[in-house]
């Protein structure tokens, strides 16, 4: 949060070479110049969601139907490392310019923000 203001998008999307080599210094994230120019270009595509009159997370959650998918694995190793809906994902935010967003990033991404429920059907979490 520290290193790209926040999260801001509109702040990151103005990061010009000055800001991607601070980047390149800054211990606390990974220094990786490519990922650090998708980053900057992510939020820019972002900015262009908008500005063509797309919500970005509604268009996000319409991959999953617009509510949680509750999967019931009942193993950790049942688990996918891909979908048919984050390879849909991916396909579409690689056309609209964002970068490092391959169906495996994008399962992880669905994971994480609750967009599907993975976990295993004797977890503690589960119905949380």
């Amino acid at each position: 949060r520290r290193a790209f203001d926040g999260f801001d998008v509109q702040r990151v999307a103005v990061y010009g070479p000055s800001d991607a080599e601070r980047l390149l210094g800054d211990a606390g994230i990974v220094r990786n110049r490519a990922k650090i120019a998708a980053t900057i270009g992510n939020a820019r595509a972002w900015l262009d969601l908008r500005e063509a009159g797309t919500d970005p997370v509604a268009h996000l959650w319409s991959f999953v139907g617009g509510a949680p998918k509750v999967n019931r694995y009942e193993r950790m190793a049942d688990l996918p490392a891909e979908t048919a809906e984050s390879a849909a994902m991916s396909r579409d935010l690689l056309r609209r310019g964002f970068r490092f967003v391959g169906p495996t990033i994008c399962y992880a991404f669905m994971q994480a923000t609750g967009m599907v429920n993975d976990h295993t059907l004797d977890c503690f979490r589960r119905a949380g």
